[in-house]
C-alpha cells in the first residue's frame, strides 16, 4: 500500500504518543479505534476523518486543530484563528459580556489589516453588537441608552453614582 501525503501527521503522532509515554495499544483504547487502524494510521498508510482525529487529539491531550492542520483539512491561518478565539472563550476570568466584545475587537483589527473576517459569532448571530456595543476600528463604542435605568458598569449590573465623601 503507497503512502498517502497527510503532512507528515503519521510521524507527527508517533511523536506525541511517545511524548506522553503511550503505547499504540494505550493510545487505541483511549481515543476509541483500533490499535491495527491507528498503526496504519502513524505509517502514513490511512488518512483518517476529522472525527478521529479529534478523539486522537483528546487521548492525547493536544490541540486537534493542529492535527486537522497536518493532516490538510484545516489551513493554518484558520487553525490560529480559531484557536485565538477558544482561548478567549475558554477564558474563567472574563464574562460572557466581555468575551463578546474581545471577539467583535479581534475581528475589527483583522479586517483593518485585510484579513477576511469570519462572520463568527458564538451566540450565532453573525456580526451583531453586545448590549448596545459595537466596534469602530480598536474602539468600542457603548451607545446603550442609560436615561432609562442609569449608567451600568462593565459587566451590565447598575453603577453606584452615589457622592462618595473623600478619605
Amino acid at each position: 500500500m503507497a503512502s498517502l501525503n497527510v503532512g507528515n501527521l503519521g510521524e507527527y503522532l508517533r511523536e506525541q504518543r511517545r511524548n506522553a509515554q503511550l503505547s499504540l495499544r494505550q493510545l487505541a483504547d483511549a481515543a476509541g479505534v483500533s490499535n491495527p487502524y491507528l498503526s496504519q494510521i502513524e505509517r502514513g498508510l490511512r488518512k483518517p476523518s476529522a472525527d478521529v482525529l479529534q478523539q486522537v487529539a483528546k487521548a492525547l491531550r493536544i490541540s486537534a486543530e493542529t492535527l486537522y492542520v497536518r493532516a490538510g483539512i484545516l489551513d493554518e491561518k484558520e487553525r490560529d484563528e480559531l484557536e485565538t478565539r477558544a482561548v478567549i472563550l475558554a477564558d474563567p476570568s472574563i464574562n460572557e459580556r466581555q468575551k463578546q466584545v474581545l471577539l467583535q475587537i479581534y475581528e475589527s483589527f483583522r479586517k483593518e489589516n485585510g484579513f477576511e473576517v469570519s462572520g463568527y459569532s458564538d451566540d450565532g448571530v453573525d456580526g451583531g453588537g453586545v448590549d448596545g456595543d459595537h466596534v469602530d476600528g480598536a474602539h468600542v463604542v457603548d451607545d446603550t441608552d442609560t436615561t432609562a435605568d442609569g449608567p451600568r458598569t462593565a459587566d451590565g449590573s447598575a453603577a453606584d453614582t452615589r457622592d462618595h465623601p473623600s478619605s
